[in-house]
């Protein structure tokens, strides 16, 4: 009997209009809808970057639960106000933003002084209103990141006083959500048609969404693929320190510095994740690979390779030639 593989359809737009949109992908084998759904919709809720406002300072103003003369708003409903903006970073790097306003005047999110790295996507969000001449001086800042991370996470540092640390919801996601139905292939009457609903901030579009959730559980997919092998320490020391470490008969200490994971090189975060999403898990396997290779990653520039660099050579290791 010929057996013959069913590969599921590419995503299917049924509609689309502004923030959301809702896709089908067919032909799943029986139970796939039910786990191919739950690990997107994980997916979307929890690893698409965004941007989110992380602390504010407003003149004159030393907590969160202050008045403002001549300010309809008490600081509180502002700060709920400017957490209902949404921001589109451009660039990993914190930036600070700034009002400057005298009354009478309603306050709205089109009233920040931008740099060239941000954009609103909403810029009618009421901010406050400004009753009389009195003025209005706020400045706020700009960070870029996953999910959902409370103030208490973000300040790690005791912070300025006046300066109001928020928590940040950056995920760009409003609501995402999945159906599955049966449907016929073949002669076969229990496949399942997958459909998944997306709304988003309009800081990226529902269809982008969807896409870069497909592609990070891809990379996820191919990290995991085949099996562990002893690591391999390279025969070849381009560095000084590495030469130093063999001169003093230190191989010993290379070879357990090589079995060491990447997140023990201490590494920014975004580079991690980098050499996570291609499979790098260990400092032997990241030591088999040139900075070329390393480049054709995506999230790898030269700051990363100069980064990574640094981080082999104290350990009397580097890059292969």
């Amino acid at each position: 009997m010929e057996y013959h593989i069913t590969l599921p359809s590419k995503p299917r737009v049924v509609s689309e209009e502004g923030m959301l949109g809702i896709y089908e992908i067919d032909s799943l084998y029986p139970g796939y809808g039910q786990t191919l759904g739950n690990s997107l919709r994980r997916i979307i809720f929890s690893s698409l970057p965004g941007a989110a406002i992380t602390s504010v300072k407003i003149e004159d103003v030393q907590h969160e639960f202050a008045t403002i003369e001549g300010i309809r708003e008490s600081v509180m409903e502002i700060l709920l106000n400017l957490k209902r903006v949404h921001f589109n970073l451009h660039g990993d790097e914190a930036q600070t933003i700034r009002l400057s306003i005298k009354g009478p005047k309603q306050v709205t999110a089109a009233d920040f002084q931008l740099p060239s790295q941000v954009e609103i996507a909403n810029p009618d969000q009421h901010i406050a209103d400004i009753s009389g001449k009195n003025s209005f001086e706020l400045e706020a800042t700009i960070e870029r990141g996953l999910g959902y991370v409370p103030r208490e996470v973000l300040t790690k540092e005791k912070a300025d006083i006046g300066t109001i640390a928020l928590d940040a919801a950056f995920t760009p996601i409003r609501r995402a959500n999945y159906e599955v139905e049966d449907m016929r292939v073949g002669d076969r009457t229990d496949f399942n048609r997958l459909r998944v609903i997306i709304e988003t901030n309009g800081t990226i579009s529902p269809r982008e969404a969807l896409e870069r959730s497909i592609e990070i559980m891809i990379h996820q997919l191919k990290a995991v693929v085949g099996f562990q092998e002893e690591a391999e320490i390279p025969s070849t020391r381009t560095t000084k320190a590495s030469t130093e470490a063999q001169s003093s008969g230190d191989s010993g200490d290379t070879k357990d510095a090589a079995k060491m994971k990447i997140e023990d090189l201490e590494l920014s975060s975004r580079t991690t994740t980098a050499l996570s999403e291609a499979g790098i898990r260990s400092v032997a396997g990241l030591t088999r690979k040139t900075a070329a290779n390393l480049k054709e990653l995506d999230g790898v520039g030269d700051k990363a390779i100069t980064e990574i660099s640094e981080a082999l050579e104290r350990l009397g290791l580097s890059l292969k030639d």
